[in-house]
């Protein structure tokens, strides 16, 4: 036998351990990122989601509601559909005091009612707030609410 075939395999080095170690953390690391990423867009996306879907259901109802000064318990139902918290939706208003001539620009003033009367052809500004339950995704949306 020559020298060639009497070599006997002696196994891998330390030095070429390390490299294989090294080289399989160069891989796994930037793929466990992108794992990670993924998983917290998607947490994300959900909350975005129902968000969205419980808002735009609150800007229904309150649109499908017979015209009065609150809406607030439209509002809420949106959110306990959803198994909310009452607490996690909200609705503001404001309403239009047209100009004192036609050519006079009116103006938006805080509140549901002037006087806490709804006078016929009243137009009011619904502003819904939700805000998911883990306070991280929190959107708003403006419902015109008039009888005219």
């Amino acid at each position: 036998m020559n020298e060639r075939t009497q070599r006997v395999d002696r196994g891998s080095t330390l030095v070429e351990l390390l490299a294989a170690i090294a080289l399989v953390g160069v891989v796994i690391v930037p793929i466990m990122s992108a794992s990670w990423s993924l998983v917290h867009n998607s947490g994300f996306s959900r909350n975005l989601s129902k968000v969205d879907t419980v808002v735009n259901n609150a800007a229904d109802r309150v649109n499908r509601a017979p015209t009065s000064c609150d809406y607030t318990i439209y509002v809420e139902a949106a959110a306990l559909s959803q198994g909310w918290a009452a607490s996690e939706i909200s609705a503001t208003y404001r309403y239009y005091v047209p100009g004192a001539s036609a050519t006079a620009a009116g103006t938006w003033q805080s509140g549901a009612c002037p006087d806490g009367v709804r006078p016929s052809g009243l137009v009011q500004l619904v502003d819904i707030t939700a805000t998911s339950p883990d306070q991280s995704v929190t959107r708003h949306l403006q419902v015109v609410k008039s009888d005219v």
